[in-house]
């Protein structure tokens, strides 16, 4: 019993840095969750958000650059290489290769939080943009 409880108790630490940083949204469906399944469906609602607000924004700006050729095409190089970067990261905060075997039925949730966070980092990243293309 003891090693099981040490064992969620890490797996609750690597956890943290990633859901200090959700939304309302997520806190209050993860607290209601009481299935690994539920917390899942609870991570993977988040990522949607996070997606959601970014693909918003992205294209705002991909239409505020839509006149000026050399700038969209800036923008969307920029875009490309920010999704190749945040899917490598990814693989490398989980690099083994039977993912799922290696990392257990949290996998799949971790990845869902690891995702909005990047792209709620990116967030910030596209706003600074369309900000920069407002003026």
């Amino acid at each position: 019993m003891t090693k099981c409880l040490k064992v969620m108790f890490l797996v609750t630490l690597s956890s943290l840095p990633c859901v200090a940083d959700t939304s309302d949204q997520y806190r209050v469906c993860s607290e209601g969750a009481k299935t690994q399944a539920r917390m899942n469906a609870c991570a993977n609602e988040e990522v949607t958000r996070s997606d959601a607000e970014a693909n918003g924004i992205y294209r705002a700006l991909v239409a505020r650059t839509s006149r000026q050729p050399e700038a969209l095409a800036k923008v969307k190089a920029a875009e490309r290489a920010w999704i190749v970067y945040r899917d490598a990261y990814i693989d490398a905060m989980y690099p083994e290769e039977h993912k799922q075997v290696e990392y257990g039925s949290v996998y799949p949730m971790e990845i869902d939080l690891l995702r909005a966070t990047l792209t709620r980092e990116h967030v910030t990243a596209l706003k600074q943009l369309l900000q920069r293309y407002s003026n």
